[in-house]
């Protein structure tokens, strides 16, 4: 819900279907006077109103102290949306070390809601009561919430980490690290004061993207505004608002009648009606259709069979709960023209909840090869999230795909473990790499020589093994004070001693980011650290066929961003070299290993900033590799050709993507003339600078073409608008795979002020849409319009890549 003025983004908790899911991390501070070795549980009992509602669950027992951890996911079978305001979890500690009956060590208890109504979530520190179990009465005698009268410093600090934790403290790296410093220090001080300790139990309450506000199933969030005797213009509260209309409800259902089918069957669709269909069949895939919109799609869904573009359109226009019109829509959708992979993506979105609508896209994906399958990869595994069973039958497609391709098996898994993060949805995603695992094992090694499941699976588990321990190497190279060659020199003898064994592997291991490439070993003296703050290490490996590989590995930043607009960049390369347009992008590999650790493939190459530093000019330093003095500007035509079709494709997919903060030093040229882009913090109209031009286009890069004048610009214009033109033709496909990607927690992919996915304009601003109709106009002419784009566009629309 979106409200005006002050108030704020939420979800309703009646609108939670997700199962209570929280985590027992550890408990602090338990005093045994017993000399035996304590062994501690956590019993959880939930109480709903004051009564317990369901079975306890427990979690392992754990003997190692004095900071017990469990670290322990618990998954209850009660939903959000059945809870009510008076909700609590119980806690009980126990201790079994007697070896008689369990004794207790102190209880907790915690409202789901606080005086808000609104749902707590992140990290909680619960007082624990010694010797007392966990009561759930209204009110309770064990609460775990510390009266405000007796917080100290500690309480006060930990409140303020669970709000920078949950996003509502503004991150600021240098100021954070300042500040976490002088927390541990008054931590320190304070446990120094044992008077002031007391036993506790750290849990963490699932998060989710906004805040959960309570409502009861069925009830009418609008309370009644007092009315004014004064001329003022009052809200009135409509006890009846979003109820649904008795007559109108009786007219859809009589209209929408299995004996309609008969006389629908036949029916053709007049002038208008045909126009208006078509219209509603042009529509993006992220436009809601109206009441009538759906009416006129269902009336003339018999005659629709045979456009496969009517399919998705007829598949929101069903209603879905009602048994009869379901089954109806399951027999239609089998005879169906079949679709595109495009809109068979847009079923798996999560707008579509129905397993036969949803096992139907899976099967249309079947036809896909694997080298497209790849390009959907990552938006499949998000898809997994809205399955409503572990083993669906999109699971299970995306595991027999992946047994037959090493390179699906091991993004597959690679992005599996990635979404393990995620609370909500780390079952459904644990069963999915449990399978994937289980049917690898299974695998029987072929008379060729290949590989058996058993080996497959380690070369691909060794990949973890390896991030691990340049995780490591990473910490102790940040540890060293001094300079960049200080570090540089600290990573190589690293290599060289301490981790020696990483200089020859025992088996080769599979490269993350290319898994066909066997990778042997690493060379210390031609690895090194770029100057940044993370010192990202810049690795080179020696290779099974005798080449080297040079792979980023990054700590501490999320390049789950960064992955998919790589992804996209592979994608529309793909689509343009389909039409035999090659624009000789460079879609350089990323994989992301966790929230905050990836790899990146490295590319030789400069900055623009290097460049016009050293050799004043993008001319001069491409002379220097492919003079010619015959050619134009004294570089090979070849040369100039490449990076004049470079510099047309990335501004195209640029401005499409709307990617911002672009600056000399993150747009990079190869010796052979390819511009490429890096560094994706900022996408979909972000920008840190006020104002920025939609078009990511410097004025050294057109000097380089010879100035606005010349005919090389004017072919850079023209390679413009014929690639905009392709990209054009598959907007629904690019829609779709951003779509799918709308939970995945990555911060620019998420709804906007209006609700929808800020996606939503992508390619459907006015501007565009004019450009896309003008076809018949001058290419030039063409072009303009995307440069004056932002002026053209319609009033409440977001222009592709301008600012906020």
């Amino acid at each position: 819900m979106v409200g005006g003025g002050n108030e704020f983004r939420f979800f309703l908790s009646c609108d939670i279907s997700h199962p209570l899911a929280f985590r027992v991390l550890h408990a602090e501070h338990i005093l045994l006077t017993d000399q035996k070795v304590p062994e501690l549980f956590v019993e959880c009992k939930l109480y709903i109103n004051g009564i317990q509602f369901g079975l306890p669950v427990k979690t392992r027992l754990e003997p190692s102290g004095p900071k017990y951890c469990w670290n322990e996911l618990i998954t209850l079978s009660t939903k959000y949306r059945d809870l009510t305001s008076l909700s609590q979890l119980a806690f009980t500690v126990w201790d079994v070390s007697s070896g008689e009956d369990p004794e207790i060590v102190g209880g907790a208890t915690i409202f789901l809601f606080n005086s808000k109504r609104q749902l707590k979530t992140g990290r909680q520190k619960l007082r624990l009561w010694p010797k007392k179990e966990a009561d759930g009465g209204v009110p309770t005698t064990t609460p775990g919430k510390v009266p405000r009268n007796e917080r100290g410093e500690i309480e006060r600090l930990e409140r303020l980490v669970n709000k920078y934790e949950r996003g509502q403290i503004q991150h600021v790296d240098w100021l954070d690290r300042l500040a976490f410093s002088a927390m541990d220090k008054a931590k320190e001080k304070e446990c120094e004061r044992k008077e002031n300790l007391y036993p506790s139990l750290v849990v963490e309450l699932c998060s989710f993207e906004h805040r959960i506000v309570f409502q009861e199933s069925g009830a009418n969030f609008y309370t009644p505004a007092p009315v004014s005797l004064s001329n003022e213009l009052v809200t009135v509260w409509d006890p009846e608002l979003g109820r649904t209309n008795p007559s109108e409800h009786k007219q859809l259902k009589l209209a929408r009648s299995l004996t309609r089918g008969i006389v629908d069957r036949d029916l053709k669709p007049s002038s208008n009606e045909r126009k208006l269909l078509q219209t509603i069949i042009k529509f993006p895939p992220t436009r809601t259709l109206e009441v009538d919109e759906k009416q006129l799609v269902w009336k003339f869904r018999f005659s629709l069979m045979s456009e496969k573009k009517a399919l998705t359109k007829f598949v929101r226009s069903v209603d879905w709960s009602d048994n009869q019109e379901a089954k109806q829509a399951v027999e239609l959708i089998g005879k169906w023209e079949m679709i595109d992979v495009a809109d068979a993506l847009e079923l798996l979105s999560p707008d579509f909840e129905s397993d036969e609508v949803r096992g139907y896209a899976v099967s249309v994906l079947e036809r896909a090869d694997d080298e497209e399958l790849q390009c959907y990869l990552l938006q499949l595994v998000q898809a997994l999230r809205f399955e409503r069973s572990d083993k669906s039958r999109l699971a299970l497609f995306l595991v027999n795909r992946a047994l037959s391709n090493i390179e699906i098996a091991s993004f597959l898994r690679w992005y599996i473990l990635v979404e393990l993060h995620s609370h909500a949805y780390a079952r459904q995603y644990y069963g999915t790499y449990d399978m994937l695992e289980n049917s690898m094992m299974k695998l029987v090694g072929r008379e060729d020589g290949d590989e058996d499941g058993f080996r497959l699976w380690q070369s691909l588990t060794r990949q973890t093994d390896l991030t691990a321990q340049l995780c490591s190497i990473m910490k102790d190279v940040r540890n060293v004070r001094g300079s960049a060659q200080k570090k540089i020199e600290k990573l190589r003898q690293l290599l060289s001693g301490v981790f020696s064994e990483l200089t020859n592997f025992d088996e080769p291991i599979r490269s993350p980011l290319a898994p066909t490439l066997l990778l042997t070993g690493v060379v210390p003296q031609e690895s090194s650290i770029f100057k940044s703050a993370l010192n990202p290490l810049r690795l080179t490996f020696k290779t099974a066929n005798g080449v080297t590989s040079k792979i980023i590995y990054k700590k501490g930043d999320d390049l789950r961003q960064d992955q998919l607009v790589i992804q996209t960049v592979s994608l529309m390369d793909r689509l343009l070299k389909l039409e035999n347009l090659d624009l000789h992008l460079t879609p350089y590999r990323v994989l992301a290993t966790g929230q905050d650790e990836g790899m990146l493939e490295f590319i030789p190459s400069s900055s623009l900033a290097q460049i016009l530093s050293e050799h004043r000019s993008i001319t001069s330093y491409l002379q220097k590799f492919h003079p010619d003095e015959d050619g134009p500007f004294g570089i090979t035509a070849q040369c100039l050709e490449t990076f004049i079709k470079s510099c047309a494709g990335y501004s195209v997919i640029t401005y499409i993507l709307g990617v911002g903060d672009r600056h000399l030093d993150n747009l990079l040229l190869t010796d052979d003339g390819c511009l490429f882009h890096v560094d994706f913090a900022f996408i979909l109209g972000r920008d840190p600078k006020p104002f920025p031009p939609p078009m990511k286009l410097c004025k050294e890069m057109v000097e380089a073409m010879g100035g606005a004048e010349s005919q090389y610009y004017t072919r850079f214009k023209s390679y413009c608008c014929e690639a905009y033109n392709i990209l054009r033709k598959s907007s629904s496909l690019i829609l779709n795979l951003f779509k799918l990607m709308e939970r995945s927690g990555i911060p620019d992919i998420s709804v906007d002020e209006s609700g929808g996915l800020k996606v939503n304009w992508l390619f459907t601003s006015s501007g565009a849409c004019e450009l896309y109709k003008e076809q018949s106009k001058t290419q030039s002419d063409m072009f303009l319009l995307v440069c004056v784009v932002h002026r053209r566009s319609a009033p409440g629309e977001i222009p592709v890549g301008s600012g906020r």
